[in-house]
């Protein structure tokens, strides 16, 4: 089967063979074995992939298999939909890329100042990810050159249209070699994603790694529910099931707001995050997912492409989505990486011809239990495990996770057990504490100092 072919049965250079080593990868996930051998001839592909399929070191390693590291020029662009994919992106092609001296990856997003973009393309980068508006922005300054690409990669497309970067994506392609390779991913393919694919892509081999019915890590559990009791249904099911840390969706993002205040009600720590909020808002809700101070994330689907966490424990779907692929991609995110999943969905006699839809879809019979919904408020709702101090600093102030980690053991006596998962940004940085000692961290780094410097420390 293909899932088991090795990379070694490609022809990749010896150090991205490294790369992928590094990484831990031995065997192929299904769109790496049907895409790469097309990719690596320099064929255009149009993928149709989930979330968490591996995707990135598809398109990854056929684009770093095509440059040319003495040549100074940018070779590779890929657009994503996102800051948090783009990061996301970027790391990733770093790490495939360790074993390929001098290689610069340039991550140019939006949301962040443009001065130090521009400072930083005075030398062209090998590989530029980045989020269609910036690139655009960046071009048309004629800071970024792009008559050198190679590979032109889009990046969950589906999610760009969704965000209304289809003309500023048809600019760019205009402005890169007609004889440049093309390499479409997007989740689902509706028809603006095929127009937008006959547009840019020649003599396209489609591939499509749909998922189909979810492995069998993945419990599926179904609950028959009253409208008026899905608030108190949703509590009940995470007091019931205690997830570590769940994503709960919802269909609009009115509903995100709403689903918050219940479930605070109830106790949980809950955080919405929803296409409307501001770049560092929704930079702060998934800091604080990713490191345990959040343990409900209330997500409408548009929001959600792109999150990169670890070890889900739950995918909640509040609402019914409207077809099987789109259940499909959110139950996804549980159960990565061998761990079991846990997809628990409440559906209301209107959605039940939902549900068969995705019975239908998995060619199986539903599990479908019962369930009490909460009355009152909820006793005994486990706190998240931990708190966020933002600090006032960032890359730009020469500030690194080491130095965050010796002023907290250092002057701040914390044991290091204590300190959780650490993001550095541009300006800002985040610092994830055992919550009973958060307190007292924040009173002693705002006393101290870090890096023999006085930062504006606060807690989220």
């Amino acid at each position: 089967m293909t899932e088991t072919l090795p990379f070694t049965n490609l022809a990749l250079p010896p150090a991205l063979l490294q790369g992928v080593e590094a990484l831990g990868y031995t065997t192929m996930t299904p769109v790496q074995a049907q895409s790469l051998p097309a990719i690596l001839e320099g064929r255009d592909v149009i993928a149709q992939a989930p979330t968490g399929s591996g995707k990135t070191a598809a398109f990854g390693l056929g684009l770093l298999a095509r440059l040319d590291p003495a040549r100074i020029k940018t070779q590779a662009l890929v657009l994503c939909p996102t800051r948090e994919l783009a990061d996301q992106v970027g790391k990733q092609l770093r790490r495939l890329a360790v074993a390929i001296p001098n290689l610069k990856v340039s991550i140019l997003c939006g949301g962040i100042p443009l001065g130090p973009q521009l400072a930083s393309l005075t030398h062209d980068p090998h590989v530029v990810v980045g989020t269609p508006g910036r690139i655009q922005e960046l071009v048309k300054k004629k800071a970024l050159h792009l008559d050198g690409v190679r590979t032109l990669v889009l990046d969950e497309a589906d999610r760009m249209l969704d965000m209304g970067f289809e003309d500023a994506i048809r600019d760019i392609a205009k402005r890169v070699p007609k004889d440049r390779q093309g390499l479409l991913f997007s989740a689902t393919f509706p028809d603006a994603i095929r127009a937008l694919a006959n547009a840019m892509l020649r003599d396209a081999v489609e591939i499509s790694v749909d998922g189909g019915a979810q492995p069998a890590t993945i419990a599926q559990l179904f609950f028959e529910v009253e409208p008026a009791r899905r608030a108190p249904a949703l509590a009940a099911l995470l007091l019931r099931f205690q997830p570590e840390s769940t994503v709960v969706f919802c269909n609009t993002r009115a509903d995100t707001v709403e689903v918050v205040g219940s479930l605070t009600h109830y106790g949980f720590t809950a955080l919405a995050l929803h296409g409307d909020m501001e770049q560092r808002d929704r930079d702060e809700v998934l800091v604080q997912f990713a490191n345990r101070s959040c343990s409900v994330l209330v997500a409408s689907d548009v929001a959600a492409r792109g999150l990169d966490v670890e070890d889900i424990g739950a995918v909640v779907n509040y609402e019914l989505p409207t077809d099987a692929d789109t259940y499909l991609h959110r139950i996804g995110r549980t159960g990565r990486a061998g761990r079991d999943g846990l997809a628990l969905s409440l559906c209301t006699p209107r959605e039940l011809t939902r549900a068969t839809m995705i019975e239908e879809r998995q060619g199986q019979p539903l599990r479908w239990e019962t369930l009490q919904p909460l009355s009152g408020k909820a006793a005994n709702v486990p706190p998240a495990a931990m708190a966020t101090l933002r600090i006032d600093a960032g890359r730009t102030d020469k500030l690194r996770a080491g130095d965050i980690v010796g002023a907290l053991t250092g002057e701040a006596k914390l044991h290091k057990d204590a300190i959780g998962r650490i993001d550095v940004f541009a300006t800002r940085s985040y610092v994830a504490i055992a919550r009973r000692q958060a307190d007292n961290a924040l009173a002693a780094l705002r006393q101290g100092k870090i890096k023999g410097r006085k930062f504006r420390v606060n807690r989220l």
